[in-house]
């Protein structure tokens, strides 16, 4: 397609039961101009090739192979074989609205200075499946959730950076900082992360803009699996070692991380024994802590290679 004026891009890696709802949601954006789709397979192995031929007949809609597992190295992919100057990310096992693309374009066409946008994440529950008694609204951003209100926002810190189920670039951002990096984001079963907080501080530092865009509203599936407290501690040590790997990119190791890591500890314990009569502010609390073990563990083999 000539000139698209945004490019939606879907990194994929054996998600095909819930591909196929991503793209058709795409493929039906009530969008005013051309836009295209691109599916980039990060070396899928079930049915994703025939998701995407089924709807081949589709003249937006491109497949791309990446045999090279990796998130941030698909992404980079979908970046290099999309068209347009605003790249917009949508996760596999999620739906976007129909206005999607239309409320992405329009903020960066009148933001000229826009690196980042996203917008609001609400859960889709399978059937039969709720919320436990033990999951807080702060774990539920760990499903994606992701709401801070009903107007728009400059985002000043990277605490609050849009989800990356629901996200897009500004292209020339992102060339002027070289890609994703790919030592951040996921990698087949490990659950790294942190690689928008990680460009949300770049774009702020070199005087771009990151905003939230409630209208851009994405809905994303609760898988079942992930609805029990050994996935939400494993996710709390990953962002651990996620967030020390995105100090050590900023520039920022060194022992000063053992005392941050060390007072977190400390007061995610503390607090989980504070609440310890709620549930999910317990719960919240205790897989924090536990994430702090990761964060530490992976400062101390940044402290060894860099003595090496």
């Amino acid at each position: 397609m000539p000139n698209p004026q945004i490019s939606a891009i879907i990194c994929t890696h054996n998600r095909a039961s819930y591909l196929g709802a991503a793209i058709d949601s795409l493929l039906a954006q009530e969008f005013a101009g051309d836009f295209e789709v691109i599916v980039v397979d990060n070396a899928s192995t079930d049915g994703t090739r025939e998701i995407v031929a089924a709807r081949s007949s589709h003249p937006c809609l491109r497949y791309v192979y990446e045999p090279v597992t990796g998130l941030s190295v698909a992404r980079n992919t979908g970046a290099k074989f999309a068209q347009a100057q605003v790249l917009a990310y949508l996760d596999d096992d999620a739906v976007a609205s129909p206005q999607w693309l239309t409320v992405l374009c329009q903020a960066y066409q009148t933001h000229e200075k826009l690196a980042i946008a996203g917008g609001r994440v609400t859960l889709l529950w399978a059937n039969g499946l709720q919320a436990p008694r033990w999951l807080s609204t702060g774990l539920s951003g760990n499903l994606g959730a992701y709401d801070l209100g009903a107007e728009p926002r400059l985002i000043d810190r990277p605490g609050l950076t849009p989800r990356g189920l629901n996200y897009s670039i500004r292209r020339s951002f992102l060339e002027q900082i070289g890609g994703f990096d790919v030592n951040l984001g996921r990698v087949g079963k490990n659950l790294l992360s942190n690689e928008e907080l990680h460009m949300t501080e770049l774009a702020i530092n070199r005087g771009w803009q990151v905003m939230y865009l409630p209208d851009a509203h994405v809905a994303h599936n609760v898988a079942p699996e992930r609805l029990n407290r050994a996935w939400f501690l494993s996710r709390g040590w990953w962002q651990g070692i996620s967030e020390c790997y995105r100090e050590q990119l900023a520039g920022r190791a060194g022992f000063g991380q053992f005392i941050r890591g060390g007072e977190r500890l400390l007061r995610g314990l503390y607090r989980s024994l504070k609440y310890f009569n709620d549930p999910a502010e317990r719960f919240d609390n205790f897989a924090y802590a536990y994430g702090q073990i990761g964060y530490l563990k992976a400062a101390m083999q940044g402290i060894l290679r860099f003595k090496h």
